[in-house]
């Protein structure tokens, strides 16, 4: 099979190409697994986490992608969850060990063995893949292919995110970085707290525009002030300075909640700027979001179905993908970004 593989932790700053296109056997389903032929994997920030060693893969080489959407091709010799042909999705949690107080109250996201798909096993870009059977979901027929990928990690963990927000209808919600999950929430939002006013923070002025499209009813750069006090802020963002400066706008008994697997080092300076009468004070929270759980997954495919919620996105082929993690490190965004296979 054809897969865009990485060989090594490398910097996108210097090197432009981290990835390279190689042939590999086709993998085989053991006895739970089902074989997917892939059709469309989305491109997420994670990937840039992992190229650049924030969060390195355990070996060498990977093959990386966690928004997968494809057709089940084969099934191990006990698998029964799935039919040759169905439509299925497969998300950033790989597998977990359904045994820890953690596994037990769905909240697999923070098991101690929770392993990765795309970084602890090969993921999706490529033309296979193969998963435990209980780690893949049906994809709603209301989704194409590529419409479907960014819901599986940038619109579930959106959807935990805005859980743990604790948002009330009428409440002020502030998104600070407007990317493929940002985008998704506010769509979300909406949808579930239609009395509820969002406010946006993001450096591009097309993004920014991109924003107010979708209903934010203001959008402003990272600095700014919104002009009114926030409940809740979700943050998107790989740096550190949207966090300080959300910190300022959050209402009394606010919560911050970090949407992120890892901060990147570039403005970690900015944290020298935390004002504890002003941004800490008066009961606001900092909370931040694990990885997801299956029931993240599910839940918000059968909450966007019914809406619906569809993604904003851009197509590129396979052997795109270096062009595509180049584009999101520059922040060349506009909704998310999504690998195709058949073109």
């Amino acid at each position: 099979m054809k897969a865009m593989v990485l060989n090594k932790i490398t910097s996108l700053d210097e090197n432009k190409k981290p990835l390279e296109m190689v042939n590999l056997p086709d993998p085989l389903p053991k006895d739970n697994e089902v074989l997917v032929k892939v059709s469309a994997c989305g491109v997420c920030h994670t990937e840039l986490d992992e190229i650049e060693g924030r969060i390195p893969p355990p070996r060498f080489p990977v093959v990386l992608g966690h928004e997968i959407v494809g057709r089940v091709e084969e099934t191990g010799s006990n698998a029964n969850k799935f039919k040759i042909g169905d439509r299925v999705g497969i998300g950033w949690i790989y597998s977990a060990c359904g045994e820890c107080k953690f596994c037990l109250s769905s909240n697999e996201n923070l098991c101690e063995n929770f392993r990765a798909t795309g970084r602890d096993a090969n993921g999706g870009y490529a033309e296979y893949v193969v998963v435990l059977e209980d780690f893949a979901c049906k994809i709603p027929e209301v989704f194409s292919d590529c419409e479907a990928a960014p819901l599986l990690c940038a619109g579930a963990i959106g959807y935990r995110s805005l859980r743990l927000t604790n948002i009330k209808d009428g409440q002020n919600l502030g998104l600070t970085g407007f990317g493929a999950s940002a985008h998704l929430v506010l769509k979300m939002a909406r949808h579930k707290y239609p009395n509820a006013k969002v406010f946006v923070f993001a450096r591009s002025e097309k993004e920014r525009d991109f924003a107010r499209e979708l209903g934010a009813v203001w959008a402003g750069d990272t600095e700014e002030e919104s002009p009114e006090k926030l409940h809740c802020v979700i943050d998107t963002t790989p740096a550190w300075k949207p966090i300080v400066e959300a910190l300022k706008n959050l209402e009394c008994g606010g919560r911050l909640v970090i949407n992120a697997i890892r901060k990147e080092s570039v403005d970690k300076e900015y944290l020298l700027k935390l004002d504890y009468p002003s941004h800490l004070w008066l009961e606001k929270e900092i909370k931040s979001v694990a990885n997801v759980a299956r029931r993240d997954i599910s839940e918000f495919l059968d909450l966007a179905a019914q809406i619906p919620i569809k993604p904003e996105f851009q197509e590129y082929k396979l052997e795109e993908a270096n062009k595509a993690l180049v584009e999101l490190k520059e922040r060349k965004i506009r909704g998310a970004k999504v690998l195709r296979m058949d073109i």
